[in-house]
């Protein structure tokens, strides 16, 4: 009987994003396959974690495309890029804590161009005037990555409603990274507050 690689490996990642130190045995059981059929698949646990890592870079790479990270406010193409990624930051988030996947000769080089085309977005916020320039694109690309993976961990001990964690991870990121002079999106809490302040001194 052949077997559904991608179901595999989608059980797999659905399992360890919740256990990481899951044996491949439970993965198999996971699957619905046996050790010996998941072996066939994925000759040990690196070969497995190198195929979650190709699967995690092909949906990143995807919600990248859609949310059109060219297109209006800098500010929102990020709101738009976390609500895309949503859906797979537990996946990241599991990539993110597997050290050898980023370490020697062998970094994959998927990494590189979302790295890039995050980095430009960054970029893109600062030429606006948007957000501040004190902070490089590349560290403000890893503090996006560092709060994905601690939204996903948080919603995962339940500490954070899975609703909230768009709102959690862009809040946090974009109110360090604007502009003091920079407007605020009109949807934030802050902005509603002030406009209620304004209608009453009216």
């Amino acid at each position: 009987m052949a077997v559904d690689r991608d179901h595999v490996l989608r059980s797999a990642a659905a399992l360890l994003t919740r256990k990481s130190t899951a044996t491949m045995d439970e993965v198999a059981k996971a699957a619905g396959i046996s050790r010996a059929t998941l072996h066939r698949q994925f000759a040990g646990r690196d070969a497995l974690d190198r195929a979650l890592e190709a699967l995690g870079i092909a949906e990143c790479e995807a919600a990248l495309e859609a949310a059109r990270p060219d297109e209006g406010p800098a500010g929102d193409a990020v709101r738009r890029l976390v609500a895309r990624i949503e859906p797979h930051a537990p996946l990241l988030a599991f990539l993110y804590s597997e050290n050898q996947l980023f370490e020697g000769e062998e970094l994959n080089e998927g990494w590189t161009r979302i790295d890039e085309r995050i980095a430009a977005l960054f970029r893109r916020g600062q030429s606006s005037g948007e957000f501040r320039i004190d902070l490089t694109p590349a560290w403000l690309t890893e503090a996006l990555y560092g709060l994905l993976a601690s939204g996903a961990w948080a919603v995962a001990e339940g500490r954070v409603a899975p609703r909230d964690f768009t709102h959690m991870v862009t809040e946090l990121l974009l109110g360090g990274v604007r502009r003091p002079d920079a407007p605020a999106h009109p949807d934030t809490p802050a902005r509603r507050t002030d406009d209620r302040e304004r209608r009453a001194d009216a």
